[in-house]
């Protein structure tokens, strides 16, 4: 759990690192790729020295996964408001362009596109410079590999991100030698898959399964298995899914933290329960490095509250709970209510509804900084490893280990109530297999996962379908026109944009 003494650990290990400190890395692809002011900061002709100039590079690309592009409006307009469950939020006239990927009419213009794009390659560039230059320092041999592990890790985290939301994606995986290098046309997404797994295999061999406390928050040997098991899963791959989890799973390193709703609170980060957590604070010395937005931007709208509204919970998800499931509230803020950290929300406002996971309480804002920064964004949970293990099972035709998986997760839910959630027994592999899916939507709402889990079930026309939805389309956004126009028509744009 994260606890002051750790958080002190954390500022001295340098990963909250600011993006305004952050060493210079040049652009590894076009104008739009990574533009960094190289003022005050070290240049790269004099840097890859020794191991601090490596950890100082590892910790800029740790950082750099809480940047705006990869937390805030990009990633809810990509990979959340699309879905039943949330919507656009905050006032009507406000940054409207939310409403065009919830009703399927953006277009490749979008900014929102563009900027989604540009922060997952900001990622992967930060890790190739790790991975193509730290083998040549002379250091700890151990951290070296260390070091690079983590890199594959964050490299494969930013391509999956990038194939789910536009399938082929230009494949870099090392540094342009010459201007020859640098315009990649896209590579088909079954061999963007292939290289996700390639590192996530080779990171899993070399990280550690824990860290001490001053390096809580890098990446483990669970997180790449757990990432490798998700990206195997949207390529139904059971067999792998399954033999991944159950690594895991038999590791012992994790367990459901008891208390659903306080698990996403601020004393509970880096939890039992937590296998990758994007890692932000608020350090009242260093304004650059408490820039998280993530919170700011979903918080409840208004001077009570402070936050902007945006990426809010929509009345089909909030009916869609089982009776009693505890984790309704947990996940959604509603008006008129006070929420379990003390505060009373206004009855009337500009939503009905926030988004309770990424809520901070209001006695934690500070003067002058984003409000909220302090929250860390939860990427994998061991719930969601159990989640994982029971579609696999399921699918390999074990519905005894896939109704143990699936129960530990609604036990935990269920609390010691008597009444609510009951077990689920059925055997029937298409009737398991929805109510493990279901289990995911109320388990993992809100938490940007929705909306391309009922794309991979083959649900989409189904459940996206009346919002405007169409087959052929929309399993992908379009690629930015700003990417297409700087490669001189070498990109080229999805079917029906």
């Amino acid at each position: 759990m994260k606890n002051i003494s750790l958080k002190n650990n954390l500022k001295q290990t340098g990963l909250y690192l600011g993006l305004a400190a952050l060493l210079f890395i040049p652009s590894s692809c076009s104008d739009g790729f990574l533009d960094t002011d190289p003022q005050g900061k070290q240049p790269g002709a004099v840097f890859w020295q020794n191991e601090a100039d490596a950890t100082k590079a590892v910790n800029a690309m740790y950082a750099n996964l809480r940047s705006w592009n990869n937390t805030a409006f990009a990633a809810i307009a990509v990979e959340s408001v699309g879905s039943d469950d949330a919507e656009k939020g905050s006032t009507a006239s406000d940054a409207p362009f939310f409403n065009q990927y919830d009703n399927f009419t953006v277009g490749s213009t979008e900014g929102q596109l563009g900027g989604f794009w540009e922060g997952q390659y900001q990622n992967i560039n930060y890790a190739n410079q790790v991975i193509v230059n730290i083998p040549a320092i002379s250091m700890d041999e151990n951290l070296k590999a260390r070091y690079i592990a983590e890199a594959k890790f964050i490299r494969a985290y930013s391509y999956f991100r990038l194939v789910r939301a536009f399938g082929d994606v230009p494949l870099r995986l090392a540094l342009p030698k010459d201007a020859t290098e640098y315009n990649l046309p896209r590579t088909p997404k079954a061999d963007v898959y292939a290289a996700i797994e390639k590192d996530l295999t080779e990171a899993a061999a070399v990280l550690p399964q824990n860290y001490g406390s001053s390096d809580i928050g890098r990446v483990t040997k669970g997180a790449a298995l757990s990432l490798h098991a998700k990206v195997s899963m949207y390529q139904q791959k059971w067999q792998q899914v399954f033999d991944l989890t159950t690594q895991v799973i038999n590791s012992g390193q994790y367990s459901l933290f008891p208390n659903y709703e306080a698990l996403f609170r601020i004393p509970n980060e880096n939890s039992s329960e937590s296998i990758f957590e994007i890692q932000n604070e608020l350090i009242p010395s260093n304004k650059d490095a408490s820039n998280s937005q993530y919170s700011q931007v979903q918080g409840v709208r208004g001077v009570q509250g402070g936050g902007w509204g945006f990426n809010v919970p929509t009345e089909t998800l909030a009916k869609s709970f089982e009776a009693g499931d505890p984790r309704r509230d947990a996940t959604i803020i509603f008006r008129g209510e006070t929420t379990p950290s003390g505060d009373a929300i206004a009855a009337t406002g500009d939503n009905p509804m926030y988004n309770q996971k990424s809520y901070v309480p209001f006695s934690l804002y500070t003067t002058g900084f984003n409000e909220g920064s302090q929250q860390n964004v939860r990427v994998i949970r061991y719930a969601e490893v159990l989640l994982m293990n029971a579609e696999a099972a399921n699918e390999l035709g074990n519905a005894t280990q896939a109704l143990a998986s699936l129960e530990l997760v609604r036990a935990r839910a269920r609390g010691t109530s008597k009444t609510i959630l009951p077990k689920v027994t059925t055997t029937d592999k298409a009737a398991l297999r929805l109510a493990i899916w279901n289990e995911r939507h109320h388990e993992l709402a809100m938490e940007f996962d929705r909306y391309f889990d009922v794309i991979r079930q083959g649900r989409a026309a189904e459940i996206f379908g009346p919002k405007g939805w169409k087959a052929g389309k929309n399993e992908v956004w379009p690629i930015p026109q700003n990417e297409i126009d700087i490669s001189a028509g070498v990109l080229t744009q999805n079917p029906g944009y």
